[in-house]
């Protein structure tokens, strides 16, 4: 099995971040990894963090809450809302901070993804488009090192899929 590398492409004028990541896994195994809290809760989070599900309704209209747990025990907050699935195709989301209840917190940015599941020849390929309403909320994401934790956790994910 080898690395993949995450692909990433900022549109500042469009307020999208691409990211294209080819896992050497069959689509069923991807799509359940995405999907399964117990299993996200394995990789999503950036070492030393590790991911928590308080709940998590995957279907239209129901919501992941989840934290991240920092090496001292510092929990961040976020709520998934999912908005569309189309089983093992595409997802879409919106994505905000929260507190422990799931009440937004209006100082980080709401984000909206959308994610694109492919079947290759050599694995699946999600393709995930994040749009932003404002350029300097895609910013604030961007300097909190959202790309260094997200490319961090897609690698989770591969050593996740290469050993289940």
């Amino acid at each position: 099995m080898t690395k993949q590398e995450a692909v990433f492409s900022k549109d500042l004028g469009n307020k999208r971040i691409t990211v294209v990541r080819a896992f050497d896994a069959p689509l069923e195994q991807v799509w359940k990894a995405w999907t399964t809290s117990e299993i996200l809760d394995l990789w999503w989070a950036p070492k030393p963090y590790n991911a928590e599900t308080k709940t998590m309704d995957f279907r239209e209209g129901g919501r992941w809450l989840y934290c991240m747990v920092g090496p001292e025990g510092d929990r961040t907050w976020c709520r998934v809302d999912y908005i569309t699935v189309e089983p093992y195709k595409s997802i879409t989301s919106a994505v905000m901070f929260c507190d422990e209840d799931g009440h937004e917190n209006l100082d980080f940015p709401r984000m909206n993804w959308e994610k694109e599941f492919s079947q290759t020849d050599s694995g699946t390929t999600v393709t995930i488009d994040i749009t932003f309403p404002k350029t300097a909320d895609m910013e604030m994401i961007l300097k909190m090192g959202f790309q260094e934790g997200f490319t961090a956790g897609l690698g989770n994910l591969d050593d996740y899929l290469g050993s289940h």
